[in-house]
């Protein structure tokens, strides 16, 4: 009966782990091509831990793999679904759903602490609610619970001991790094579907009445709130780099990697200046494979273990 049951569970992961892998090849070519520097172990938690992401991500936005975001009328009843589904799943419960489900799996293979889940349903949550930010510290929140709270997971799943706060904390970094290019990156696409990001305290400072950044006057104005987000990326992603020698070998090359892919989206938003919302930026698949060669000889390099700035903005605890 046990070796049965274990022959089951065995087969249902297998099952999880193809249809993960399949999420994460249509939703993110970066973090796919990333992922397969992992371990097959670590790799296949990751896909495990992104078909959650991005299931619950789509399901907020009314999208498909991160694609056709449109404004949908039920938002905050579809977190509550979310939330429940996800409270199943960390309680070890089968969902029969299958993005629930792989977290499930990935949950009980690495003792993920459900705080961090939870942590990024209340991100979900706060777009359903229409939030916008109104200071740096509104922003900085937003994107914890929106990526940061992700890196803290797939920190976890990379090995880290859930108790090492500061290598959780520049796991954080990255997350958080991504997530501000994100934000300079689609300001044109989420204006679009009636979202802001950029801090109310921000555009007053620039003198761009709230709701109305994206027309032409104000598009030079706009520039240096996308470059201020540029800057802001790039502290937290040297953070991360320092946290990343902790890990082991093919992990570092992994999460090294990604940070150059996702870094250079946020250099070449600041580099396009006024053109950065005219066709959508992208890391072309030339510069990903380089980033592949150059995080591998990295990788090999010793980073000195610097000691976090006390500057920069810290996940709460």
């Amino acid at each position: 009966m046990a070796r049965d049951n274990k022959q089951q569970v065995s087969e249902e992961r297998s099952v999880l782990v193809q249809a993960a892998r399949d999420s994460i090849a249509r939703g993110s070519k970066s973090f796919a091509m990333a992922s397969n520097l992992f371990d097959r172990e670590t790799r296949e938690r990751a896909w495990l831990l992104y078909a959650w992401c991005r299931a619950c991500d789509d399901i907020v936005d009314g999208q498909d793999h991160g694609h056709g975001a449109a404004p949908v009328a039920d938002a905050e009843a579809r977190v509550a679904i979310i939330a429940e589904k996800t409270v199943a799943a960390l309680a070890g419960r089968t969902v029969g759903d299958m993005p629930f489900d792989a977290l499930r799996m990935v949950a009980a293979e690495t003792g993920l602490p459900a705080r961090f889940a939870q942590d990024l349903v209340t991100g979900f949550r706060l777009d359903a609610e229409d939030w916008r930010p109104r200071s740096e510290d509104d922003l900085y929140r937003y994107c914890y619970h929106v990526a940061g709270a992700v890196g803290c997971m797939m920190a976890v799943i990379m090995g880290v001991d859930p108790a090492d706060e500061d290598t959780l904390d520049r796991a954080c970094d990255l997350g958080i790094a991504f997530q501000l290019a994100n934000i300079a990156r689609d300001i044109e696409e989420d204006d679009r579907i009636g979202r802001c990001y950029l801090p109310i305290e921000w555009l007053v400072e620039m003198d761009m009445p709230p709701g109305e950044h994206m027309k032409p006057p104000f598009r030079d104005r706009l520039v240096v709130l996308a470059r201020r987000l540029a800057t802001r990326a790039a502290l937290h992603e040297a953070s991360a780099r320092v946290g990343a020698a902790r890990l082991p070998p093919r992990a570092r090359w992994a999460v090294l990697a990604a940070a150059g892919i996702y870094g250079d989206i946020a250099r070449e938003v600041a580099a396009r200046g006024a053109h950065a919302w005219d066709h959508r930026v992208t890391t072309p698949k030339s510069a990903k494979l380089a980033w592949v060669a150059k995080a591998a000889i990295a990788a090999r390099r010793p980073i000195k273990d610097t000691p976090r700035p006390p500057s920069l903005w810290t996940r709460p605890r």
